[in-house]
């Protein structure tokens, strides 16, 4: 590779380390809260909190984060790339007014008619038990309006991140998770699980808030025009239909798991939340933090028509999540039990639900390299304007995963095991096959993006991660009879100072990449 791609590289790896720290604290964040709601509640109870945050989230991913992944970033980058900041700024005042509006009189409609969703659409085995139900349609109403909060505050994330802002982008989650946090212990006393569906709405006003400062830091002008005939907006439209058609293909996966799991055994609901969250914490620090990091250098180079650079960048970052996710897929999966005690058994979480958020992280696990991958692919596409190529491919592959749910959740029950991890295994296998389609296509779209590269890198991880999972099976062996608490940190120690070896052994280069980064980074702060 040239200089150019070299350089573009290292400004990925630097703002990717940025954003990795910050969302290390949002993660721990939302794992403290995790633990504190887990042994605050019944299954039961966490069964209906979940299913109810489902319709905020996907009413948030359908329209804010449609529009952000796919549209608006590439478009908001290219007008400053080119310095039309006018434009710019115009373009994302009248999508925020569209946010608000649109966001507003949805979240308005599904709470009028919220038993029907929870009856029909979204947990119908709930509705035999009335409490429970009632219970479901009350939280789910409270949490609609966090949804126009959420909506301008991933509005203004693209904002940020397209000024090369990642650091207070970043932390906004963990202020959601704080949120959440205070509604457990000053709420929840006196509203019961109530109070957790109000520090929802609690974290989504501090999410936007914090965001604020930085935005006005940009100093760019607010216009209150909905901008319907600008063209710019027209053009965002354009672009994000088609990724709002996938996302809702994604969402419609999430709904299909609660529709399944609430006719499950009690906790089932809750049981998969955890189990994906586990996953998901590792893939959101592993895997997010380089992709949103370099989705706004994508752009940029794109739009500057430097394709041998981002073949480059692609193939540099590809490489960065399979050498991040891969030991870490397989040490959830060989830690998975001692994990989960140490952080959820206590309180009203008891080892049937260990069990099932264990059976659930298992399958979930597996499917982590998938998709970790598909972060870093999908933010390759929207960057050069195409989310029909992603939708498509999402459509058939979530298409898919309903289609395993069914299948693998009545698989799993015939063979006596339990049902749900049929439910996440469907999730890991479709993703997977998602990732493998997307790739062969931005190969052959681009010519090549440096295989050869990735697929060095990908034998060397695999060598380090049969190295760490000897040492991990070790350390099990040994501390057999230790407490959960003992064996997890000293099985997560062992197996990563031999996967740090075992890369070192083999000259990785980005290990070098990110020596490099520590070591300037301290430098600096001893020359400030």
């Amino acid at each position: 590779m040239t200089e150019a791609p070299r350089s573009a590289n290292r400004q990925i790896a630097r703002a990717a380390g940025t954003v990795m720290i910050a969302i290390v604290f949002g993660q721990i964040i939302g794992l403290l809260r995790g633990i504190l709601v887990a042994r605050a509640f019944p299954a039961a109870e966490l069964d209906a909190f979940f299913a109810a945050n489902r319709v905020s989230e996907t009413l948030f991913n359908l329209l804010a984060a449609g529009a952000l992944g796919s549209a608006f970033i590439p478009t908001f980058t290219s007008l400053l790339a080119k310095d039309d900041k006018n434009s710019a700024w115009k373009l994302a005042s009248s999508l925020a007014n569209l946010l608000v509006l649109s966001l507003g009189l949805i979240a308005l409609l599904a709470a009028i008619f919220a038993p029907q969703i929870v009856r029909y659409g979204l947990a119908p085995g709930f509705a035999s038990n009335p409490a429970l139900f009632s219970l479901t349609v009350d939280l789910l109403r409270i949490q609609l309006i966090s949804v126009v909060f959420f909506g301008v505050g991933g509005l203004i994330v693209g904002v940020l991140n397209a000024h090369q802002v990642f650091l207070i982008p970043a932390l906004t989650p963990a202020m959601y998770q704080l949120g959440m946090i205070f509604g457990l212990l000053v709420l929840t006393p006196s509203m019961g699980i109530y109070g957790l569906a109000w520090g929802v709405v609690i974290g989504a006003v501090t999410y936007l808030l914090l965001q604020l400062p930085s935005l006005i830091n940009q100093k760019g002008l607010y216009s209150a025009s909905l901008g319907l005939r600008d063209a710019l907006v027209k053009k965002v439209f354009r672009l994000m239909g088609p990724r709002v058609v996938g996302v809702a293909v994604v969402q419609l996966n999430f709904w299909v798991n609660i529709w399944l799991a609430s006719q499950m055994a009690p906790g089932s609901v809750a049981g998969l939340q955890y189990g994906f969250s586990l996953m998901l914490m590792a893939q959101v620090v592993l895997a997010q933090s380089i992709a949103i990091a370099a989705m706004p250098t994508f752009s940029a180079q794109f739009a500057l028509g430097k394709l041998d650079e981002m073949r480059g960048s692609i193939s540099s970052s590809i490489r960065g999540v399979i050498f991040l996710s891969l030991p870490a897929s397989v040490g959830l999966i060989l830690l998975r039990k001692p994990i989960i005690i140490t952080l959820y058994q206590r309180g009203e979480f008891d080892e049937r639900m260990t069990s099932l958020v264990t059976w659930a992280l298992l399958w979930y696990a597996s499917g982590m390299i998938g998709h970790s991958v598909m972060e870093v692919l999908t933010r390759a596409f929207y960057a050069q304007h195409d989310t029909k190529t992603p939708v498509i491919v999402g459509g058939l592959a979530m298409g898919l995963n309903v289609i395993f749910s069914i299948t693998f959740a009545n698989l799993f029950n015939k063979i006596g095991w339990l049902p749900l991890g049929g439910l996440a295994l469907a999730n890991s296998l479709a993703t997977t096959l998602e990732a493998a389609a997307l790739f062969i296509i931005m190969r052959n779209r681009l010519k090549g993006i440096f295989e050869t590269h990735i697929l060095r890198g990908g034998l060397q991880s695999v060598g380090g991660v049969l190295l760490m999972s000897a040492a991990v099976l070790l350390s099990l062996h040994l501390l057999a009879d230790s407490p959960a608490w003992l064996i997890a940190p000293i099985g997560i120690i062992a197996g990563g100072f031999v996967y740090a070896l075992s890369l070192a052994a083999f000259r990785v280069p980005e290990l070098n990449t990110f020596s490099e980064t520590i070591r300037r980074r301290i430098n600096k702060k001893r020359q400030a």
